[in-house]
């Protein structure tokens, strides 16, 4: 059978429910069929090609169709998909856990297969871990406002996005937000590091009030994605860890969208020169071939559940915890860091493409910004629908990118090039000058 755009679209609404999607647009916006992918390049059924800015939603390291992974994915194939992980263990997952220990510093991996369900980890390993301690009564959990942390029940109790989160609230556990130090939110001659320690002030006084109820802080370092890419100054993640360490609370890094070399570091932690209590990892753990998260955590932490009594064990688990075909995919993809001296490529590409950027300050843009391998600008404010009708404008030029709001960022695929980010740039430019 033939497949064509539009028998594939014609079928996919039939049948699928997308996500993150009001579906009653697509009766005005129609799908995207995808046939094939190569590098940073997407492929229809009618041979258009699209440039994918955003690494289909930050998963993609090293471009789509990429040898190295897909000969670990089919040499495992040959030899185990899958196995429980409950009694039984296999080659590919130790090597992956002891080579993120080896990257992290942190003890002891546990597998599931999305962001969400590692967020919902960490937060009842660090509920459990206090309850183990006799301290049962810190069950308490801070994020940061305008924060994002998934949208299972337990990981949306710690998101601040109110189009996800408000229709669920009655369902919710309380949290607290603490003030976010994205540096957009600075006074007027105010420098994000200011910002930043007086954001973690504001913090401190909370944390000193409240700290025998709470159990864990829970922040992405560096860049929180879904409030727009908003950045900030690496000294607040040094001052929580401090916060953290003075009042016994757990810091939990949700480096699910900025590990793995986006913030120009392999992990956002680094920067600032800390370790986080957990670690929750996902997205470009297998460069985006295959579902896979993992929570990382300390001796400590994993000491606390090691006990004849069953019932102090963390008895969580997923059907596919570890799965094997994942495990080589992650493994694939550390070995790709390890021999093609990725964060300094990245770091001059980085530097390439600020350069051509230099040229938009006086754009009617505002908060040009970038952090590693990510880079964002909003909108002039009062500019109703500009999100669709940019996101449509640069489809029509074969380049996928997506608003967060009046946020436009570029995420694409480490392997891009300089010829392929001058094209991505002029057609985002076009597409600009045409929503604005």
């Amino acid at each position: 059978m033939t497949t064509s755009n539009a028998s594939l679209l014609q079928r996919s609404l039939a049948s699928v429910w997308h996500p993150c999607t009001q579906m009653k647009q697509h009766e005005a916006l129609p799908l995207v069929p995808v046939r094939r992918g190569e590098g940073v390049w997407l492929e229809d059924f009618d041979g258009k090609r699209y440039l994918d800015g955003v690494s289909s939603w930050w998963v993609n390291l090293f471009g789509h169709n990429h040898p190295h992974i897909k000969q670990a994915i089919a040499a495992q194939l040959d030899q185990l998909e899958h196995v429980i992980l409950a009694g039984f263990t296999h080659e590919p997952v130790v090597r992956l856990s002891e080579q993120l220990s080896a990257l992290t510093g942190l003890g002891h991996s546990f597998y599931a297969s999305d962001g969400a369900s590692a967020t919902e980890i960490a937060l009842k390993m660090s509920f459990h871990y206090w309850r183990n301690h006799g301290q049962p009564g810190k069950t308490r959990f801070l994020s940061l406002q305008n924060g994002y942390h998934g949208e299972t029940l337990g990981s949306l109790s710690v998101t601040d996005v109110a189009l996800f989160k408000d229709t669920y609230a009655p369902l919710l556990r309380e949290s607290v937000s603490l003030p976010s130090p994205d540096w957009r939110l600075a006074e007027p001659g105010e420098s994000a590091e200011q910002y930043a320690l007086r954001c973690a002030e504001r913090a401190e006084a909370y944390i000193a009030e409240h700290h025998a109820a709470i159990a864990a802080v829970i922040v992405e370092p560096l860049v929180q994605c879904a409030a727009g890419m908003a950045m900030y100054h690496p000294i607040y993640l040094q001052r929580l860890r401090a916060l953290c360490d003075r009042y016994r609370v757990h810091l939990i890094a949700d480096e699910i969208a900025v590990g793995f070399g986006r913030t120009g570091t392999m992990f956002a932690t680094e920067q600032a020169g800390i370790k986080a209590d957990f670690i929750c990892l996902s997205k470009g753990i297998t460069g985006g071939y295959l579902p896979l998260s993992v929570v990382q955590t300390t001796d400590d932490v994993y000491a606390a559940f090691y006990d004849d009594n069953v019932a102090r064990g963390f008895l969580h688990s997923h059907s596919y915890t570890g799965n094997a075909l994942a495990c080589s995919a992650a493994l694939a993809t550390l070995e790709i860091f390890a021999q093609q001296d990725v964060l300094n490529s990245n770091r001059r590409k980085a530097d390439y493409l600020n350069r051509k950027l230099a040229a938009w300050q006086n754009l009617p843009i505002v908060h040009l910004r970038n952090t590693g391998m990510i880079w964002a600008f909003d909108a002039i404010p009062g500019q109703p629908g500009f999100q669709q009708r940019f996101y449509q404008a640069a489809l029509q030029r074969g380049l996928l990118l997506r608003p967060v709001g009046n946020t436009v960022y570029f995420m694409p695929p480490y392997v891009i090039s300089e010829k392929e980010m001058d094209w991505m740039l002029e057609q985002a430019l076009a597409a600009l000058e045409e929503s604005i």
